[in-house]
């Protein structure tokens, strides 16, 4: 069984950075694709960033290319988001997802991952 908690939420002004920590508890870290996605208020959940299985590649929504950043540490079983120069269009629920049996063309679907975190808040405003 899989559990996954996010950590790092928080408050944050237009430019600034916050980093999100999503902890897996589990066997077999390095076999999952691990993911984030977001849900801003009053819209679908969407995809942001993508780490396949033992980091063998990433992949990034179009809006947060080049502003963020994902991370797995293998030795901690953790997968990092690195958020840098924010947009209050950045404010969200964000959360964790994996999966170990995802192809490549299913990687953007939240309907394709089996397991989820709680969630965390960012929110970017002045």
């Amino acid at each position: 069984q899989v559990q996954l908690v996010e950590s790092g939420g928080g408050l944050v002004q237009p430019g600034g950075s916050l980093t999100l920590s999503c902890a897996f508890s589990g066997r077999a870290f390095g076999t999952y694709t691990m993911a984030w996605f977001r849900q801003g208020p009053g819209k679908e959940r969407e995809f942001v960033a993508a780490s396949r299985r033992y980091g063998s590649s990433t992949h990034y929504e179009d809006s947060v290319k080049g502003r963020f950043i994902i991370s797995r540490d293998s030795a901690k079983n953790i997968v990092v988001l690195q958020m840098n120069s924010l947009k209050p269009d950045d404010t969200a629920v964000y959360y964790c997802a994996a999966d170990s049996h995802l192809i490549l063309s299913s990687l953007r679907r939240s309907a394709e991952y089996d397991y989820w975190g709680q969630g965390t808040q960012v929110t970017v405003s002045s």
